[in-house]
């Protein structure tokens, strides 16, 4: 036996104390062992990973962490601040939620995908380097990709290599971005990108292809709705929310942004109202919510900064219960167009509540968690008498609810009756979108919470009679409308469709390259008839001169043999050249 004593000091191993434990890591290192866990171990282990990643978030203390350096470059892996802390809490509760609802999945690609795409979210909200943050960056779109890839469609092929290409440009844009800053300032620290030039342009470009920035969005309209049930709700998350975070960590108080923002709103409820797949159409309104975020970042104010920040948590939880609704009925249906669908109300009555407590989220209704929110964002225009951005802002609500409360709803689960007779969602989907819903309660009964978690200190009431009466009105009046006109506006979209800026590659694209595939043909033949013609005329010449009449020789026989050793020659002269 040891006796551990006599062993002088210097020899026992100075272990340093763990301090700190990376959320992200958790997420990332612990997917590993999904593949080779099975049934209700499997399950519990799946359950177990996200949990540990939110208390170990909830037990953070603010400081910087994980310092290390490489290639003489100073890394922080954890720079934990009150602006990281609301994307880390919200992160890992929707870690837990979207683990909850894909319970029953058997596929561990997906389960291992997930989770590396979440923890590579918490990754870039905590590094504290634009190097960290561009590893964690790209791991998020390398992971997030097969949550699209295995459904398993020919179309979901598709869109998931379009959705690698438009994060590829951006990852590249925001690369060069980096290496400039850093050959101008000597610095990779992120934190407000102050410096002009093409560094500030760059690595906002990157930043806002992850945010769907319009033109450049039409990867998650394309991408999303071909993503596996379970998929579709993990991505509804992360990608965009992470955008907004280093917007507003490295670009507050941007102009442009607030316009930028403000456009996106309304362009992304336009074209919801045009969309006959449930999921793209909540897809649109991800650009349309994201754009108040973004509006927010642009305002620059501390309610506006916090009011983006407020938003992207609740959107996260309100988007995602919305996800897991329409994920609930493609699930159980095996139909996703609402042309489709219809009269689901009596064989799925407890996701029809759910989804709805998600619809009234998201049209800001009082009580419910978007109001709370995106209010903040809405009020901060109106003190800044932006007027046309508060007008953008307040007509884009008005398309939210149209589309997401009032007609998706209704073609989805009243209407014609489609013949459909499903049965309702599983268990766990329920309880996974109950956790959802609950959070979208309390957090628009009792927002303090929420507000707590705030960068900065908050000093606004939601809640006053002002934004109240406006906000019922503003709603109120919109239902009434959909009610009076639902003879014209609450029949099924057609079953096509509608091509955005994707017209670019699905349209253009190919028309393009055939043009171009039936110029390149013409040039080749042409090419080619030019050879044969030489080639022609190269053996007419031969053969006159090394014939038995030829010059080269007076018989057949001479003159042939003449003729190949003058091609062994050229062919050994050609050989030895190159």
């Amino acid at each position: 036996m040891t006796d551990w004593a006599m062993i002088p000091e210097q020899a026992l191993i100075d272990w340093p104390a763990v301090d700190w434990l990376h959320p992200g890591l958790v997420l990332i290192l612990g997917a590993a062992l999904i593949p080779l866990l099975r049934g209700s171990i499997g399950q519990l282990y799946r359950l177990a990973l996200p949990l540990l990643a939110l208390v170990t978030v909830v037990a953070m203390a603010p400081g910087t962490h994980g310092q290390f350096t490489l290639f003489d470059l100073d890394l922080v892996a954890g720079r934990v601040d009150e602006l990281s802390l609301v994307f880390g809490h919200v992160f890992s509760i929707m870690v837990l939620i979207g683990a909850i609802y894909a319970l029953h999945v058997r596929d561990p690609v997906q389960h291992v995908a997930g989770f590396v795409y979440a923890g590579s979210a918490m990754g870039a909200v905590f590094a504290g380097d634009l190097v960290t943050l561009y590893v964690f960056w790209e791991l998020m779109m390398l992971s997030s990709v097969w949550l699209i890839w295995r459904r398993g469609t020919g179309v979901s092929y598709g869109a998931g290599f379009r959705y690698l290409i438009f994060h590829a440009v951006g990852g590249v844009m925001l690369l060069a971005g980096i290496v400039v800053y850093y050959l101008t300032t000597g610095s990779i620290a992120f934190n407000e990108i102050e410096v002009g030039g093409a560094a500030f342009w760059l690595i906002l470009l990157g930043f806002v292809v992850n945010a769907a920035v319009p033109p450049l969005h039409a990867w998650l309209t394309d991408a999303y709705p071909e993503a596996t049930v379970t998929g579709a709700v993990f991505l509804s998350a992360f990608t965009t929310k992470t955008a907004v975070y280093t917007l507003i960590r490295g670009y507050p108080d941007t102009e442009v942004l607030a316009w930028i923002g403000a456009i996106m709103t309304l362009y992304g409820v336009t074209f919801a109202m045009l969309a006959n797949d449930i999921r793209r159409l909540l897809s649109y309104h991800i650009v349309s919510q994201v754009g108040y975020m973004v509006a927010g970042v642009g305002l620059g104010t501390a309610l506006a900064l916090n009011g983006s920040a407020a938003h992207a948590f609740t959107h996260i939880l309100y988007k995602a219960l919305l996800f897991m609704g329409a994920g609930a009925v493609l699930y159980m249906t095996g139909r996703s167009k609402l042309s489709e669908l219809g009269g689901l109300y009596r064989y799925m009555p407890l996701t029809l509540i759910l989804y709805m407590i998600g619809a009234f989220s998201i049209a800001a209704f009082p009580l419910f968690s978007g109001f709370t929110s995106k209010t903040m964002i809405v009020e901060s225009a109106a003190e800044m008498q932006e007027a046309a951005i508060w007008l953008m802002l307040s007509l884009a609500a008005v398309g939210t609810f149209l589309s997401t409360g009032l007609k998706l709803p209704y073609v989805t689960f009243f209407g014609r009756d489609s013949g459909l007779r499903p049965k309702e969602a599983p268990w766990n989907m329920l309880l996974a979108m109950a956790i959802a819903a609950f959070l979208c309660i309390f957090l628009g009964v009792a927002p303090q919470p929420l507000y707590n978690l705030m960068p900065t200190e908050v000093d606004y009431n939601a809640y006053t009679a002002g934004h109240v009466l406006w906000e019922l009105q503003l709603l109120l009046f919109t239902a009434l409308a959909f009610f009076v006109l639902l003879k014209w506006v609450g029949k099924p979209p057609e079953p096509k469709i509608n091509l955005d800026t994707d017209w670019s590659y699905r349209v253009a694209g190919p028309a393009v390259l055939s043009m171009s595939r039936d110029a390149i043909r013409t040039v080749w033949a042409a090419f080619i008839g030019f050879l044969q013609g030489q080639v022609r005329w190269v053996i007419g010449t031969l053969s006159e001169h090394h014939g038995p009449q030829g010059a080269l020789a007076r018989t057949w026989p001479t003159g042939s043999m003449v003729l190949w050793v003058a091609v062994l020659l050229a062919a050994s002269l050609l050989i030895y050249y190159f």
